[in-house]
């Protein structure tokens, strides 16, 4: 996904877990939501992490959009870092400290379980394209240059 979507996602889960808060609604009842929010701010971070250091075919083919979603990536890092300050004034407000304490813990272990499974699959299948894309390169390469050895040894009558 793209970062602002991603964004509108957390955006969208956020306006509903402050509206849950502010008519009593407690955490454990808005896991769900809550769950969804978390998990579009990890992934933002994760997307920040990724763009830190793109894969190479991302480098060669995607230079100008790499800019443009460094900015998108940028813009939604800081859209999830006022949110996340503003929840958590809001439910310490509300829930009282301890509340904001639970909030991290659900955190801590939806980042983990996301880790665990959506994030190691996608890198798995991003060095999977990397190296798919390097062979293939490199068998391009020897066959470029076998054919133009072909061909000059055919122009020398040596074949």
């Amino acid at each position: 996904m793209d970062p602002l979507t991603v964004i509108g996602i957390a955006t969208t889960a956020f306006n509903t877990i402050k509206q849950g808060i502010s008519t009593g609604k407690d955490i454990e009842s808005m896991y769900g939501t809550m769950g969804k929010w978390m998990g579009s701010i990890s992934d933002i971070k994760h997307m920040d992490k990724m763009n830190k250091n793109p894969p190479i075919f991302k480098k060669i083919f995607n230079g100008a959009s790499i800019e443009q979603e460094a900015m998108d990536i940028f813009i939604a890092k800081k859209k999830a870092e006022e949110m996340e300050k503003e929840l958590k004034s809001f439910i310490s407000l509300v829930h009282g400290p301890s509340a904001w304490q639970e909030l991290i813990r659900l955190q801590v272990q939806i980042r983990k379980d996301r880790q665990a499974q959506v994030y190691a699959q996608q890198e798995a299948r991003q060095n999977l394209l990397n190296w798919v894309g390097i062979i293939f390169l490199v068998l391009l390469l020897f066959g470029a240059a076998g054919g133009i050895l072909y061909l000059y040894m055919l122009d020398r009558g040596l074949v």
